[in-house]
């Protein structure tokens, strides 16, 4: 089936200065022929170990343009994806088609066409949602996990600060992008981080994951990915023999300190979290602390 998509044209992504990584492309994931995926893949292509950065809405792999240097400076490889319709991947115009299983179902896809393996899953809002559903159904492939500000939704009430966000992104006229990173992480985001987060969408047409991702939260019983949600659950709190790292931005009025020592409570083995005291919802843009005491922890700081 052919998805009608947009394509953001690549000159809109000409003034990068924080982020020189060059784009990959696939347009052949199974299932998904229609659709071109943009994904940066970083380091030592050879490495043991693979780090798989996922971002959430409505950002994309420039979220983590503090962390990548680090891993990657430490030898390994990093690889990025822009989830479908965000970044330099396609944007379906059609809201319908954004669905849990479409994102997830995706992901899986391109981590089986790259063939990657010793994975440590670093996520992060909608990155944590879809991504920590996946190592339960990719056992063999998962490693290590560094999450942030997330959740496993199962259908349950969600904090206040959601339901305000996801009513704004259903009614305002425009999703100002490039200002709610301005808003939320302050001093740490610059002007040119600004024009770099609206780069992805040169009009509102562009704009339908943004608007769609907040009412695609699993948060009541009968939502898509309530059940991947709960076998999640079980997958994490029984099964996950990993090692796993936390960081909370605590200024997040939606994920903050307390759903994720919620969220914690389900990680079979996860110590005490890094908090940032500064940080909001997009705790990455306070990368560069996470990224070092994380390969500390997980014993991965190989230079």
């Amino acid at each position: 089936m052919t998805i009608k998509a947009l394509r953001t044209p690549e000159e809109r992504f000409s003034v990068l200065p924080a982020f020189p990584y060059q784009p990959n492309y696939i347009d052949d994931l199974a299932g998904f022929e229609s659709l071109r995926m943009a994904y940066i893949d970083e380091g030592d292509s050879s490495s043991e170990n693979t780090f798989l950065c996922l971002h959430g809405e409505p950002s994309w792999s420039y979220l983590y343009r503090k962390m990548i240097p680090i891993f990657t400076g430490a030898g390994h490889r990093v690889v990025a994806p822009d989830l479908f319709g965000f970044g330099r991947s396609d944007k379906p115009v059609d809201e319908s088609v954004y669905t849990f299983d479409f994102h997830r179902d995706s992901l899986m896809r391109l981590i089986e066409r790259l063939d990657l393996k010793n994975i440590t899953l670093v996520c992060q809002d909608w990155g944590g949602i879809l991504g920590l559903t996946i190592p339960m159904d990719m056992q063999d492939r998962f490693k290590n996990l560094i999450v942030m500000n997330t959740a496993i939704s199962v259908g349950e009430t969600a904090p206040e600060g959601f339901y305000q966000w996801r009513d704004f992104c259903a009614n305002a006229p425009e999703i100002p992008v490039g200002g709610l990173f301005a808003c939320d992480a302050g001093s740490a985001v610059s002007v040119m981080d600004v024009i770099a987060y609206d780069a992805p969408f040169p009009d509102n047409s562009y704009k339908a994951g943004v608007r769609r991702f907040p009412a695609m939260v699993p948060v009541e019983p009968t939502m898509d990915g309530v059940e991947l949600g709960k076998r999640a659950r079980e997958f994490w709190s029984k099964d996950w023999n990993g090692q796993s790292f936390m960081a909370i931005g605590m200024k997040d009025t939606a994920l903050g300190e307390g759903p994720m020592e919620y969220l914690r409570s389900f990680i079979k083995g996860c110590p005490e979290p890094l908090k940032i005291a500064e940080a909001g919802h997009f705790v990455q843009e306070y990368g560069v602390e996470i990224a070092e005491k994380a390969l500390v922890h997980l014993e991965m700081n190989n230079k």
